[in-house]
């Protein structure tokens, strides 16, 4: 109820959504200035700031320990004091109490005017009143602070406890960008790594570090404003790349879902192009300019902060912001702003003006030929591409899709398959790189018009994820370099183009095997030389004979072995494709497939030494 799962993800929310989040809303206060969090060697995650440090004397009306009322008492939070936090996360004053009572041993102290405190806890419980000791067991070496280290009940977190220090590292990077100045440890001594993270530039930095390896079109336009009960803060850059990335933080709480804050941010931005534009508009034919035409390439964090008791969210785990009175604040501040920027920056306005015009013109050419594929469609009376072999099965959940590289590999799939659930596509070549193409110029690519037809939700605005026609879709290329290199296209255009499917866990990635070991009468195959050689030792005797047959491509498995092998879903290898981190993986996208040759000469130079080299 109060941490949304008791999956790993329960955790992380302990850690950071609570225990960080708890310090972080003394540095929103003014009151710390460094937060180190540990992950120790034995499940334990200790955090310690050097704020104020949680009070220790007896509260006068609870007439008991002001720690202890926090850390085993319902909203008992400094959070539901106007005067204690302006602005905090966390989860409405319940965050250390719900994370003690999840806890099977949880350890607080604080340090207060010369002294430490200390009390320990089992599942929420105190083993002992709140107690002044000589010296802290948690390090707390600030002069003021509050250090707190629990190990969750792995009995209630039965997937696990142990928690992977890069996405620890992500979540707490992401805090640094909004609590600017403020300076973030990370220990973690189960691989002796320690990692420090500190912005003085705020979302400013955060937005240089998302258009990285982009080419941006101006200098990032910032703006911070003070409005009605809470602040707001834009970064906003253009780039030249197709896809837009907007960001919303409240507080130190990422609203994915956006909220009235993002909606009044789009509503400005649109009004005052739109009112820059005018005589451009009117000269257009289409209708104007759209709202995806004005955000293409737009790269924007969108900020604000508000006191805790006026946060309204749409449900518990806080995606989406739903204050009404946002929205017209936040559309009539940046609507000020924008017309500032245009009227007297007009080097600025003509590069983004540039951009957005050359968006449209790109959105109206290929408006035919999205209607072309979804004339073509199969739920729109249309015709299957020809080179489809599709299967019977009309349920998509049970129904498999292998894009296939090449027409030799494309036969024998199709003779090998399960024709009842399976359906082949293959591809002739090499598909077009989207990273930076525009609609029109993709879907005039033949390979990827068939695609986009046999799937059957379309694309762009145009989606219709209830016409997924397939609900497993299998890229099967070749184990060579010009296999990887179709597979990244292919991944390219999915996540530019149609990311609702790998979000949702519809790609896959086949994997065939590399060699087909004979001894005697028995055959194995190993998808690696590894795997080979621990066959070849396991089952080999010194007076057989071993036949290693490696294969290049698919095209040399015939269609039974190429089944059984590597279609067959009792005994395939797959890879699903998923996005753990989606700017880190729209930064890969950016340098592998881009333009700029400098970043991916660096990515190449870097990782060459990980590099195998098939001859």
């Amino acid at each position: 109820m109060y941490i949304g799962t008791t999956s790993i993800d329960g955790v992380y929310h302990c850690l950071i959504n609570e225990i960080v989040d708890n310090s972080i809303d003394e540095a929103l206060g003014g009151f710390a200035s460094q937060i180190v969090i540990t992950l120790e060697n034995n499940g334990y995650m200790t955090v310690i700031d050097n704020g104020r440090g949680i009070p220790a004397e007896e509260h006068p009306d609870k007439k008991v320990s002001t720690l202890e009322l926090i850390m085993t008492t319902l909203h008992a939070g400094g959070k539901f004091d106007s005067e204690s936090y302006k602005f905090s996360g966390g989860l409405h004053g319940v965050g250390a109490s719900c994370v003690n009572a999840l806890s099977e041993h949880l350890v607080a102290e604080v340090k207060r005017d010369g002294k430490i405190f200390r009390q320990e806890y089992n599942i929420g419980k105190p083993l002992y009143p709140v107690k002044e000791v000589p010296e802290s067991q948690l390090n707390l070496t600030f002069e003021t602070g509050t250090a707190i280290s629990f190990k969750p009940d792995i009995s209630i977190f039965t997937q696990g406890i142990d928690l992977q220090l890069k996405t620890v590292m992500k979540k707490i990077k992401d805090r640094a960008y909004l609590v600017p100045g403020i300076f973030f440890t990370i220990e973690d001594r189960r691989e002796d790594k320690c990692i420090g993270y500190y912005f003085d530039g705020g979302i400013r930095s955060l937005v240089r570090e998302m258009n990285k390896n982009k080419k941006v079109l101006h200098d990032t336009l910032y703006h911070q404003a003070a409005l009605e009960g809470f602040e707001l803060e834009v970064a906003i850059q253009y780039n030249d790349g197709v896809t837009e990335n907007v960001l919303s933080f409240v507080n130190v709480i990422n609203t994915r879902e956006g909220g009235t804050h993002l909606t009044g941010f789009k509503t400005a931005l649109t009004r005052s192009v739109n009112a820059y534009a005018k005589n451009e508009i009117a000269a257009m034919k289409g209708g104007g300019l759209s709202g995806d035409d004005i955000r293409e390439g737009l790269t924007s964090v969108v900020y604000i902060r508000m006191p805790s008791t006026y946060l309204q969210f749409e449900g518990q785990t806080k995606s989406k912001l739903g204050n009404p009175e946002v929205l017209g604040l936040v559309q009539a501040e940046m609507n000020k702003f924008l017309d500032q920027i245009f009227e007297e920056q007009p080097g600025i306005a003509r590069a983004i003006m540039g951009k957005i015009l050359l968006a449209h013109k790109a959105r109206m050419a290929a408006l035919a030929a999205k209607d072309a594929v979804i004339r073509k469609g199969a739920f729109e009376g249309g015709a299957l591409p020809g080179k489809l072999a599709d299967c019977q099965e009309r349920d998509p959940a049970l129904s498999e899709l292998f894009i296939v590289e090449g027409d030799s590999a494309g036969g024998s799939a199709k003779q090998g398959r399960d024709r009842k659930f399976q359906a082949i596509l293959p591809l002739r070549g090499k598909i077009l790189n989207s990273e930076k193409a525009y609609l029109d110029k993709v879907l005039n690519f033949r390979e990827i018009k068939d695609l986009v037809i046999a799937l059957g939700m379309g694309i762009a605005d145009q989606i219709d994820y209830g016409k997924l026609r397939y609900h497993k879709i299998f890229i099967m290329t070749d184990a060579d370099v010009d296999g990887e290199h179709i597979r990244t296209l292919l991944l390219t255009f999915f996540f530019r183009h149609m990311r609702d499917l790998v979000d949702k866990g519809h790609l896959y990635i086949a994997q065939p095997p590399l060699f087909r070991i004979g001894i005697g009468k028995k055959q194995w195959y190993a998808h690696s030389e590894q795997e080979r050689d621990e066959i070849i030792q396991k089952n080999a005797t010194t007076d057989q004979t071993v036949m290693i047959n490696r294969f290049k491509g698919l095209g040399e498995m015939n269609p039974d072995q190429l089944y059984q092998t590597t279609m067959d879903p009792q005994q395939r290898l797959l890879k699903q494709v998923m996005v753990e981190d989606a700017e880190a993986a729209d930064q890969i996208f950016s340098i592998l497939m881009g333009d700029e040759v400098p970043p991916r000469r660096k990515f190449i130079q870097t990782h060459a030494q990980y590099a195998d080299l098939d001859v």
